[in-house]
């Protein structure tokens, strides 16, 4: 989970802006034969910090162009479908996302928000990793000693967190103000690129506030129910809770 500002290289960031946004207009600026696609305003999430890239489309003159993924470089270029025509540059299009799968990763990413705040908060352990998909995922953390109904108790507290509905905010700030936060990094490691000078801070009011670049639904009640599936240990006191969204 790494917090970075809205332009990346010649792309405008729109889902840095606005994780509501589904579908925009844009223009095709770029393209590599290797790489993929390069528009100048795009809402799909290049995947980073635990979390997928988005999929979606892209429509142009009659035509169809499925997007399966995304490259991460100095622009986001988005990967067409094999065989599918690829817009040349300069050519007008309209982009639009898998609404139900980018709407599943920001229930699960938010989750995951609420969780490490809860886990911090409650047991003082920061994460050492992470991984999602779509309504599932795991969680790493630094924790040596674990009560025996850990994992009941970190699901209580979550749940009641989410059904408290605790607004979810997205601001920038530069990089001196946001460190000067106190446990902006919830990583055992700062991920943060030591180049990012505007960093991207994701607030859950009154309860978690990290530097972040993922997309997020706007308020905790949105998340739906977390479930703790399972916890398992990988030694050196590090835990792993497995969790699912419903």
């Amino acid at each position: 989970m790494s917090g970075e500002g809205n332009q990346h290289g010649h792309t405008h960031r729109l889902d840095l802006d606005d994780a509501s946004v589904r579908e925009w207009d844009a223009t095709v600026v770029g393209m590599d034969p290797e790489r993929g696609i390069v528009l100048d305003r795009s809402a799909f999430y290049p995947g980073g910090g635990g979390q997928p890239p988005d999929e979606g489309v892209l429509l142009w003159g009659g035509v169809r162009t499925r997007i399966v993924g995304t490259v991460r470089g100095d622009d986001p270029y988005l990967v067409p479908h094999d065989g599918d025509p690829v817009p040349p540059i300069g050519t007008a299009v309209r982009g639009a996302l898998d609404d139900e799968r980018r709407t599943q990763l920001m229930r699960t990413h938010s989750g995951l928000h609420v969780l490490t705040g809860v886990v911090f908060r409650d047991f003082g352990a920061l994460v050492t990793g992470g991984n999602m998909e779509p309504l599932s995922a795991r969680m790493d953390f630094d924790l040596a000693d674990v009560p025996p109904d850990f994992k009941d108790r970190v699901a209580e507290a979550v749940n009641a967190e989410i059904r408290t509905d605790r607004r979810i905010t997205t601001s920038f700030l530069p990089r001196e103000e946001a460190f000067a936060i106190p446990d902006i990094i919830r990583t055992a490691t700062n991920l943060l690129p030591p180049d990012i000078e505007i960093v991207r801070i994701v607030d859950i009011a009154g309860l978690d506030t990290q530097a972040d670049g993922g997309t997020h639904v706007a308020s905790t009640a949105l998340i739906g129910r977390m479930e703790v599936v399972k916890m398992e240990s990988k030694g050196r006191g590090f835990r792993r809770l497995r969790v699912r969204i419903t």
